[in-house]
């Protein structure tokens, strides 16, 4: 749902970046791309050290230019620093040329508005976000410290606005969000049975090796599951609305197929596009055990080519894999971690995909999918859907 709010001066506009964002962002350069005075959206990047931020506002703008609407941009430094401690600029003088007092990043901002200059976008603002206060780079009569950070808060008819729109004004930073929910030791014991009974009905009807123990007696529950497996594209569009913690035999399910790649690459196209889509992927998957080659736009897809996925459908199965990922014995996590990675880079959320990759790659520091997500996120790799506007 698209919400429009006015923002009617610096103060109002940086108390919505956080919505804009879907965090509060500490230690990081945001840039606003605009297009006619409105906001088409916004991109986070860590705050570089000095030494690597021309690298880093050429790169920032770079991909600025990639969204082909965008005239204009605005920047923001949100650093721990205090502006009452803010570097006084070379040669000794108090204020940089203009007048205005001295801020955190006041370096950064030029690099950038010298680039953004060079490609044709102009630089509408440039404020930073301090420990001790806020305020612009283009203002002549900064106060000492600047603005009080109170001047931040949402307020009135905007906190209203964005109520009723469902959106949360209480947000954690950048990293806030990307550890798995805390489930409890019954709940995981439970999945741990599921998986290893769902294993051994496997290896008894399909002859698939169990890697997680065989049981003597198959429980009719994980004949039943191994069942539904034939159907997979069935399976992965009904478990966007499951809750795996009320059943553990939907979670031994989806753990057993993400841990698979030619399963999980099924599940990763479906829940990009739709249940169309997970019957072509696996119908490609199958011609390409067989000898053919693989779809091409289903391989880009992994890449971030193509059309933008649904953000909704998305965030339900990010919800659901978080949960599967859980509730899993850790040796069967990497392939759920990984999803959870390459759907938080779909969506835009680097900090966290490069957060869940980790966490993949903590356990099996081979894992394929895992790795590929969190060299995008370490190369600041976005998916080309994030520059269009569809």
């Amino acid at each position: 749902m698209s919400v429009t709010v006015k923002a009617a001066d610096a103060a109002q506009f940086l108390s919505l970046v956080p919505q804009l964002l879907g965090c509060t962002p500490t230690q990081s350069l945001v840039l606003v791309p605009m297009a006619a005075g409105r906001s088409l959206g916004a991109l986070r990047l860590d705050l570089p050290p000095d030494d690597l931020a021309d690298a880093v506002a050429s790169s920032a703008i770079g991909m600025l230019c990639r969204i082909g609407e965008a005239d204009a941009m605005i920047a923001v430094v949100y650093t721990d620093e205090a502006i009452a401690g803010a570097a006084t600029p070379a040669g000794g003088a108090t204020t940089p040329p203009g007048g205005a007092l001295a801020l955190p990043g006041d370096a950064l901002i030029a690099l950038l508005g010298a680039k953004a200059d060079a490609c044709g976008l102009r630089l509408v603002d440039a404020l930073t976000v301090a420990a001790d206060g806020w305020g612009s780079h283009r203002e002549p009569d900064l106060p000492p410290g600047g603005h009080p950070l109170d001047a931040l808060q949402i307020r009135g008819a905007d906190a209203s606005t964005l109520a009723a729109a469902g959106v949360d004004a209480s947000r954690g930073d950048q990293a806030s969000g990307a550890m798995l929910p805390q489930v409890g030791q019954a709940a995981r014991r439970a999945v741990a049975l599921a998986l290893r009974s769902l294993s051994s009905a496997l290896e008894v009807i399909c002859g698939i090796p169990s890697v997680v123990g065989a049981d003597a007696r198959i429980d009719p529950a994980a004949l039943e599951a191994a069942c539904e497996l034939d159907d997979l594209p069935a399976l992965f569009e009904e478990a966007l609305r499951w809750h795996p913690s009320e059943t553990p035999m939907h979670t031994a399910m989806l753990g057993w197929c993400l841990s698979r790649p030619s399963l999980r690459d099924v599940a990763l196209v479906q829940w990009a596009t739709d249940a169309a889509g997970g019957d072509i992927a696996m119908e490609a998957q199958r011609r390409w055990e067989d000898g053919a080659d693989y779809p091409a736009d289903l391989a880009s897809l992994m890449w971030g080519e193509g059309p933008r996925p649904d953000a909704e459908r998305l965030e339900s199965a990010l919800r659901l894999v978080r949960e599967v990922a859980a509730l899993l014995p850790k040796k069967q996590r990497p392939g759920p971690l990984a999803m959870c990675a390459w759907l938080s880079w779909a969506l835009g959320r680097s900090s966290h995909a490069d957060r869940y990759a980790g966490m993949a790659l903590a356990i099996d520091r081979r894992h394929g999918l895992a790795d590929i997500v969190r060299s995008f996120a370490q190369a600041g790799h976005l998916p080309d859907w994030a520059f269009r506007l569809e």
